[in-house]
């Protein structure tokens, strides 16, 4: 199995944490996996005032930038239109993108517009916007349901104990790819079939306006990264 450098995106309110399970699963099979930490998330303190979907997409193609050889880069929920945008930045640097259950958007499209779309979703309607507008949170109540349907306790009082404030400007801006550099980049997508934040069906809407290959579907909420770590790490290993 050739060795692969896989870079971890994480999604909204998470940080480089909840790969926790899945690094050291790939790092098994040989592979070198990088878990970044965006600014203003996870640990990191960055003002999350001056956080854009291109300062992250930058920061990302930084890290990419150095390495050797093209590498993975796999993104998590929002994560989705980090690395989209920072594969149109830097194309020949990226082997392949990775969707896991990811938003998976064409050019011109936001986040938010997109999100509100998926009906069935119970993360729209229990968004909390902070004082000034500049983050976000969700609502307490919902947080189980929504993103951890499937975990077990533990995992989710591990994750509930990290979860951040979202930077609201990137969930708003339209992401900018074209089909000469975004476009040539290999795409695959891992569908999580009982996710409530966004719904198998919105997932596949996306994957119809943009279809990706290959493709696993996984019987898990929306962290697969905790709930079906062992087979996320197992398909991801051998792309």
């Amino acid at each position: 199995m050739p060795r692969r450098t896989f870079v971890l995106i994480a999604g909204s309110w998470h940080g480089a944490w909840c790969w926790w399970k899945v690094a050291p699963l790939l790092e098994a099979q040989g592979h070198e996996v990088r878990t970044p930490e965006l600014p203003s998330t996870g640990a990191d303190q960055t003002d999350p005032a001056t956080i854009t979907l291109e300062s992250w997409a930058r920061f990302v193609a930084d890290i990419v930038s150095g390495d050797a050889e093209p590498v993975i880069l796999v993104g998590h929920s929002r994560g989705g239109i980090v690395i989209s945008r920072a594969a149109e930045l830097i194309p020949e640097r990226v082997q392949r993108l990775v969707y896991v259950s990811g938003y998976l958007l064409p050019d011109g499209n936001t986040l938010a517009d997109t999100a509100r779309q998926d009906r069935d979703s119970l993360v729209p309607p229990n968004m909390i916007p902070a004082t000034g507008g500049v983050t976000c949170r969700l609502r307490d109540n919902v947080i189980r349901e929504a993103l951890f349907g499937q975990c077990t306790d533990e995992d989710y009082e591990y994750a509930r104990m990290r979860l951040a404030p979202e930077p609201l400007k990137p969930l708003v801006t339209p992401l900018r790819i074209t089909e000469a550099r975004f476009g040539r980049v290999p795409r695959a997508y891992v569908e999580c079939s009982q996710d409530r934040t966004i719904t198998l069906a919105a997932q596949r809407r996306m994957q119809v306006a943009m279809p990706c290959a290959p493709v696993l579907t996984l019987d898990s909420d929306h962290s697969p990264f905790f709930s079906h770590a062992a087979e996320l790490a197992q398909w991801l290993g051998h792309l």
